[in-house]
């Protein structure tokens, strides 16, 4: 393939830049030419089009003829293009040029950086691979990402993630990666329980709200794993109760329903999965107080809001300066709560990991705290110590999930 010529305006950026852009579109020419371009990443967009953030192109086989897919991704959608290596080529060119300011481009041994900077200078990093990425020669086109949830799922259409021709509505394209993202958590940590594949779940889910994560589990279980759960959403609001029981109804899933109320009205003796996504403040507490005493295998749940631990804290003088700011301050309450919380449950019995969830449709709280039975029993005396030794520095006298505990 010979190396491509673009245009660029006169005087639109130093000479030296204009020869450092040609030079970069050209390594791209010659990684698509000689099939060890893996990826190319285009970012940090300066154009018009603020909703574009980025654009991912990597070499695919359309019907048997070598192509560059264009994913364009937006803030609410992505939109997919294909083009021949010489059209897509101008395209990133022309792109690089007028819109964005970065690229990354990814080889087998090599990675490779421009960045232009606001002057319109161009500069050219790179770095060897210290491990390897795999040759993208075998990439097909229709080689798709791993899906844990279908499109064509009909309780998508119902609670409206996707159209009566099961395509997915873009302004859902955030609660649709929540939904596959919820699953695969929850599939992983199904495998990691003492819970058995065969085995009949008791699933509870409190906030259930518009019962999209509840009507997924349900239908992983049900039609992906056949196993004849029954799994109940508990929501304080008893008009999206209703809701979720008439769609329930109406596309007769048997084993969900839908019940008005909380953790503290609805509390089963027996449970194997518990869920409580984005309880506020210390409800989480209750959540997973009842989710111990339960003796649920699976806890999972997604904090928010920290309000008991803050007024509390006493800040150690060396961290003062730190904590003087009010988001600093905030933060720390937050990590501190729900670090006790993850303690407090490795204490009774569970694996416990804290990390960071696809964030909810109307909020940026994004963290999760995942919370398996162990299959044995643990010296937790150590953990204990840990909890005390953390309340003591911080002058804490009062957490209450240990209150519940120890009631």
């Amino acid at each position: 393939m010979a190396l491509i010529s673009i245009v660029i305006e006169p005087q639109s950026m130093p000479v030296d830049s204009e020869q450092s852009l040609v030079s970069f579109i050209n390594l791209v020419a010659q990684h698509a030419n000689d099939k060890r371009l893996v990826k190319l990443i285009i970012s940090k967009n300066r154009g018009e089009d603020k909703e574009l953030q980025r654009i991912a192109i990597r070499p695919v086989t359309l019907k048997g003829k070598a192509v560059l897919s264009f994913v364009y991704s937006y803030k609410t959608r992505d939109i997919t293009k294909n083009y021949d290596i010489v059209e897509g080529l101008q395209h990133i060119a022309l792109k690089l040029h007028n819109e964005f300011k970065a690229a990354h481009l990814f080889s087998p041994e090599q990675e490779i950086q421009l960045d232009v900077s606001k002057k319109g200078k161009v500069s050219l990093h790179s770095q060897q691979v210290s491990t390897p990425l795999a040759s993208p020669t075998d990439l097909k086109h229709n080689k798709q990402k791993h899906r844990y949830v279908e499109l064509t799922r009909p309780y998508l259409s119902a609670l409206g993630v996707t159209d009566k021709d099961h395509q997915l509505i873009p302004a859902m394209s955030r609660k649709w990666k929540q939904i596959n993202k919820f699953i695969e958590i929850f599939s992983q940590a199904l495998e990691q329980s003492p819970l058995k594949p065969v085995q009949a779940l008791q699933v509870v889910d409190f906030g259930s709200g518009k019962g999209y994560l509840t009507f997924a589990i349900h239908d992983y279980l049900r039609e992906q794993l056949h196993n004849q759960s029954v799994v109940t959403g508990v929501e304080l609001r008893a008009e999206l109760a209703d809701l979720c029981t008439k769609a329930a109804e109406a596309l007769t899933h048997p084993g969900l329903d839908f019940v008005c109320g909380d953790v503290r009205t609805h509390a089963p003796s027996q449970i194997d999965v518990m869920i409580a996504l984005h309880a506020c403040d210390v409800a989480t507490d209750y959540a997973i107080h009842y989710g111990i005493r339960a003796n649920a295998s699976i806890i999972m749940c997604s904090p928010c809001c920290h309000k008991q631990i803050r007024p509390q804290l006493q800040s150690p003088d060396l961290l003062k300066p730190m904590l003087q700011y009010g988001v600093h301050l905030g933060q720390q309450a937050e990590m501190l709560t729900d670090s006790l919380r993850a303690l407090l449950l490795e204490a009774h019995g569970y694996q416990t990991k804290v990390f960071e969830f696809i964030s909810l449709e109307h909020t940026n709280k994004n963290k999760m705290i995942l919370a398996t039975k162990r299959k044995s029993s643990i010296d937790n005396s150590g953990v204990l110590k840990q909890i005390q030794d953390i309340k003591a520095f911080y002058g804490i006298q009062q957490h209450c999930l240990e209150t519940l505990l120890n009631t």
